[in-house]
């Protein structure tokens, strides 16, 4: 009940009312006993109550009583990777307004997106009333001011789940609801400032079935809470120059339809989302600003990582320098006690996780003009616990902490220094470009792979990551900053392009299928076909070598299963990047006259090259596991299972006893997956019409004789019917998969018929038996379809990205 002081007044009404009628409360009334903070907006907590009242000014004729960009984001996080619901990711902006009509109080979202930006009041109006807006919320007057505007408790609004997170925590047969008798708005918590309100509310959610990977984190089975963050943010000042993007200048963009485009121009356009960068003297050509970006490292984070942090975010005032700002980008320890979720501060947030998981650079940005207003970061914390582990496979663990030029951990906080560049520059508003390995370590925005090289026959790591940003990010933050108008931006673009500058984005780079023959994650050198022989070697060296050296004394054996993954699969990536090169065609993206309008296939010896790569990684030699090492793989552990381990092992022969012939098979996995991705046997099939290019027929012919071919040591026929058999199934599912050209899969269907009637023979050994047992699995359309669903039979590999 509410206490005396706000109790509504019943007043009889005159005049032979036979009912009472409420009186309105009064704002003393209302706020007696609450606590006031004057900012953006006056903000009255009453703690007792567990209200919050925000003092709106009075509404214009439509009831519009305020505008704010709104912001929501959680405070805490699951602690989940594969969910990916972690502190201080956020939900992205909204234009939030907050309309009376009559005692209603509405919060109501309006759709930025569609606008006639050049048009007339009336051309305005037009649009807006031609698409939908959307009402989050529906709250009452709680009382007038003597101002005329009103009080409205906002409490409920901050305790609903706005960011729908019931829904990101269902799954499958996993279904949580929203306990709305669990939830509150936290009344412990309202911080007011000029130009901001940050707020907070306390979420629960329930399940009868969370899951194994909820389970695993939760203290109360099927219960889970958030604290999630709610900041109203004052619309930025008139000054910003907005501008348009650039397809070719890999920047971040918000997208706009436009009906006021003249005639003859694209209604659609997008917004390249860039930092407000104000020059002190306009125009010199080198000059400091009133603005700088300020980028503060999250406390959390143990050092020397906080250290490497700083240090590699530092490396983004080099770009600035160069575009011609003087101390525009600086890089701060947050303050203490400050809210890295406070819009006030660009933070690199320091994030943990039950199991290694992906880093985020967010905009939050003015859904008008793509405005950045804050940069925010996610830093997954295992994931250099990854790459030591990792490296201490490569190299030894003795030698971690010694501060040789091999030490795991000094290229591990190298990789920490080059992470924290990368996910920054996401934050000032730049892509990825996933070409940066093409032209010599020349972008952080690119993923890259530690570099390996064999000093002496061993593998060395002293070299695993480049140091400082490269050509390419100096060019994007002078495109993107440097210019402040699409004019002034023009003449950077024309010196790059005419330099070769190349980037390709996540489109086009990111499936196993793609095209580009220089877009690719995680790979190395810029000719793909040789740094893979390369990596082979490497690999072959580093399995060969692997044993307990891998891990730190006094460590659980056991843990070698999960060291070894990582080297086993050492050449995943660089076989992706060279499957690119087979079918691969090189494009841009090109505007109409810049001169690189014609997208041209790889030339075909190169792609020949390619093909014979990417089947010698199909050879025994390189998918059986030496004998030496398989001793102490199998090795138990007593205690409790961790996560972190069993979802990155391979699957074993029963209990800790590893299995080779998985470890043969998953190999094989990967190499097939790039060879016989429908895409790129599409493309093999269009490009066919060259003599010179190897066709997708003589592709599928060359794997099955590469498998198929059984000569070399009797010891190997195990290695080769386990790949043989691997191959037979890959091209079954490949050959039943809706992409796939329906002339290959018709063809193949054809080529599998003849390959089960070539295994065909007489004889009672086990390899005589194999062949005839896979060949009547080849023939039973019904059992074969059974078998390439079957994980156990076609597993998945286990998870390899992020590195580092």
């Amino acid at each position: 009940m509410r206490r005396y002081g706000r109790t509504l007044l019943l007043v009889l009404a005159l005049a032979g009312a036979s009912s009472p009628v409420l009186a309105a409360a009064t704002a003393q009334e209302v706020l007696a006993g609450t606590e006031r903070q004057d900012g953006l907006l006056p903000v009255h907590v009453d703690r007792r109550e567990g209200e919050v009242f925000l003092r709106l000014p009075p509404p214009d004729a439509n009831g519009l009583a305020g505008r704010f960009i709104y912001v929501s984001g959680l405070e805490t996080g699951l602690g989940s990777a594969p969910l990916g619901l972690d502190r201080a990711v956020s939900q992205g902006a909204r234009m939030l307004v907050f309309r009376r009509v009559g005692n209603r109080v509405l919060a109501e979202v309006e759709n930025e997106r569609f606008r006639a930006a050049t048009g007339t009041p009336e051309e305005q109006r037009a649009v807006r009333e031609s698409f939908a807006y959307s009402t989050i919320w529906r709250g009452e007057v709680a009382a007038e001011t003597a101002d005329g505007g009103f009080l409205v408790n906002v409490a409920p609004f901050l305790a609903r789940d706005d960011l729908q997170l019931a829904g990101a925590l269902s799954e499958g047969d996993r279904s949580f609801s929203f306990q709305s008798d669990l939830s509150v708005a936290d009344t412990n918590f309202i911080r007011v400032f000029p130009r901001n309100i940050e707020m907070r509310a306390r979420l629960t959610f329930t399940a009868a079935n969370p899951g194994d990977e909820i389970g695993n984190i939760t203290p109360v089975s099927g219960n889970l809470s958030f604290v999630v963050r709610h900041s109203l943010i004052a619309l930025p000042e008139p000054g910003y120059q907005p501008r348009r993007f650039d397809p070719r200048a890999g920047s971040f963009a918000m997208q706009v339809v436009d009906y006021s485009a003249p005639l003859g121009q694209p209604v659609v356009y997008e917004l390249a989302n860039r930092f407000r960068l104000d020059r002190t003297d306009p125009a010199a050509e080198r000059s400091p600003v009133s603005n700088p970006i300020t980028f503060y490292i999250d406390r959390g984070a143990p050092e020397p990582i906080r250290t490497a942090l700083r240090e590699g975010v530092s490396w983004w005032r080099d770009a600035f320098d160069a575009a011609g700002f003087i101390d525009a980008f600086r890089v701060e320890m947050l303050p203490e006690n400050a809210d890295p979720l406070d819009i006030r501060y660009n933070v690199v947030n320091w994030v943990n996780r039950a199991t290694r998981g992906w880093s985020y650079g967010q905009v939050i940005e003015d859904p008008r003009t793509g405005e950045i207003i804050k940069g925010q970061v996610l830093l997954g914390s295992l994931r250099v616990r990854q790459d030591i582990m990792i490296f201490e496979a490569l190299v030894g663990a003795g030698l971690t902490g010694t501060g040789d030029p091999n030490d795991p951990i000094s290229a591990a906080l190298a990789r920490i220094r080059q992470l924290g560049a990368h996910e920054v520059g996401h934050a000032i508003g730049l892509a990825h470009n996933f070409a940066g390995s093409a032209q010599g370590r020349y972008s952080v925005m690119d993923y890259p792979a530690p570099r390996v090289r064999l000093v002496d026959g061993l593998p060395d790591i002293s070299d695993a990551y480049g140091v400082g940003v490269g050509r390419w990010d100096r060019f994007a933050v002078n495109w993107l900053y440097g210019a402040q108008t699409d004019a002034e931006a023009a003449p950077i673009m024309a010196a790059g392009l005419a330099e070769g500058l190349r980037y390709v984005g996540d489109g086009e780079s990111r499936s196993v299928g793609d095209a580009h023959p220089v877009g690719s994650l995680w790979d190395d050198y810029a000719d793909p076909v040789a740094e893979l022989d390369r990596i082979m070697e490497v690999r072959r060296v580093a399995v060969s070598r692997f044993g307990p050296a891998a891990i730190g004394a006094g460590q659980p054996l056991s843990q070698l299963r999960r060291a070894f993954v990582p080297i086993w699969l050492l050449h995943r990536y660089q076989v992706e990047a060279a499957s690119k090169v087979l079918g691969g065609v090189d494009f841009n993206y090109a505007l109409n006259g810049d001169g690189l309008e014609r997208a041209t296939p790889v030339a075909a010896e190169s792609q020949r090259a390619a093909l014979d790569a990417l089947l010698r990684t199909l050879d025994p030699q390189a998918l059986g596991v030496p004998d030496t090492v398989l001793p102490y793989l199998s090795n138990a552990y007593s205690g409790n299972n961790d996560r972190q381990t069993s979802i990155e092992i391979f699957p074993t022969a029963g209990g800790p006893v590893f299995d080779p012939l998985k470890a043969t098979e998953l190999g094989a996995v990967v190499s097939l997956a790039g060879l016989l991705a429908p895409d790129r046997l599409n493309r093999l099939e269009i490009q066919s019409q060259s003599a010179d290019i190897p066709g997708a027929h003589e592709v599928i012919d060359a794997v099955i004789g590469r498998t198929f071919g059984f000569t070399g040591r009797e010891s190997d026929a195990g290695v080769r019917r386990r790949i043989a058999t691997t191959t037979a199934l890959a091209l079954a599912r490949v050959q039943r998969d809706a992409g796939l050209s329906p002339t290959i899969a018709l063809a193949l269907s054809d080529r599998l018929d003849s390959l089960a009637d070539a295994l065909d023979g007489r004889g009672s050994d086990v390899h005589a038996q194999w062949r005839r047992g896979l060949g009547n699995l080849l023939r039973d359309r019904e059992a074969l379809n059974a078998a390439i669903a079957d994980e156990d039979r076609l597993p998945r590999v286990p998870p390899g990205m992020p590195i580092g």
